[in-house]
């Protein structure tokens, strides 16, 4: 059964949607949220369909349920909100791009955190390279109940958190941190995703403010790079040095949380300075 953990911290008229990434929670996404909240913004933290429950729960579902939740969740901000940024981590950074890409007149700005086109940080065994193979295998049948165990140092530099998190993946509430792994069938659905997205980032016309560690053990610093080379709109980088890949959480989160608030300000006044001008 999946739990609700979605949350809402409300702020002034900006508002930030933020997604967290495949077999995660919004849990990932809070601190950052209520960082965000705590400088004036509305923000809310959206629950994947299929997540926060078992692997059957994640496995009845499609990236484009997951798209879904990210489309609906938007939807009903952006009906409270004068402008609507979003923010993911991780394959909640191609859910912000997809948002950007199908509904480009909703997004103002996208974060795109610790973005993952594929699995290829430095902690990524050989084996788990070969995703492409995984639609295919999917396709016939094959791997339904194989899964990826989630390996140290889990996306995470700080000692300390690290032991946290793996605990509480080891509990079983995977409401708190997520599954303990990544089912190959749901990882088939990442790798057509990340395909679709990827073909239609030039439709990407917000600007974008895209932070990743420079040493990502997930998803190396290549996954960042493609989208400032592919989208439309201006980019800019946030090199994170003292991070692995949950950025959001990290040793660093307090600058990338400060960065993203200084990011979506200044959108958001340009936004409101052209109003006026009008």
């Amino acid at each position: 059964m999946n739990r609700n953990v979605e949350f809402v911290f409300q702020g002034d008229k900006r508002g930030v949607l933020l997604i967290h990434g495949l077999t995660g929670t919004p849990q990932e996404m809070r601190l950052l949220g209520k960082g965000l909240n705590n400088r004036g913004f509305t923000t809310r933290g959206v629950q994947l369909a299929g997540h926060c429950g078992s692997v059957d729960d994640l496995l009845a579902t499609r990236w484009e349920d997951w798209y879904q939740s990210v489309e609906a969740a938007a939807r009903e901000m952006r009906d409270t909100v004068d402008q609507l940024f979003v923010a993911g981590l991780s394959m909640g950074a191609l859910l912000a791009l997809r948002l950007a890409e199908e509904q480009p007149t909703w997004v103002d700005g996208v974060g795109v955190l610790g973005a993952t086109f594929r699995y290829d940080g430095w902690s990524i065994p050989a084996v788990g390279r070969l995703s492409f193979l995984l639609p295919w295998l999917k396709r016939v049948g094959i791997g339904r109940e194989r899964v990826f165990m989630e390996q140290p140092p889990y996306g995470l530099r700080d000692k300390n958190l690290r032991f946290q998190i793996s605990q509480m993946m080891a509990s079983g509430d995977s409401s708190e941190a997520g599954l303990p792994g990544n089912p190959w069938h749901a990882l088939a659905e990442l790798h057509l995703f990340a395909r679709q997205v990827r073909r239609d980032l030039a439709r990407v016309s917000a600007p974008c403010l895209i932070a990743h560690a420079t040493e990502d053990d997930i998803a190396s610093r290549w996954n960042a790079e493609l989208v400032a080379r592919h989208v439309s709109g201006p980019s800019e980088f946030l090199w994170l040095e003292d991070s692995y890949h949950m950025i959001t959480i990290d040793r660093e989160r307090r600058l990338l949380m400060t960065r993203l608030a200084e990011f979506f300000a200044r959108l958001a006044q340009q936004a409101t300075a052209v109003g006026n001008a009008a």
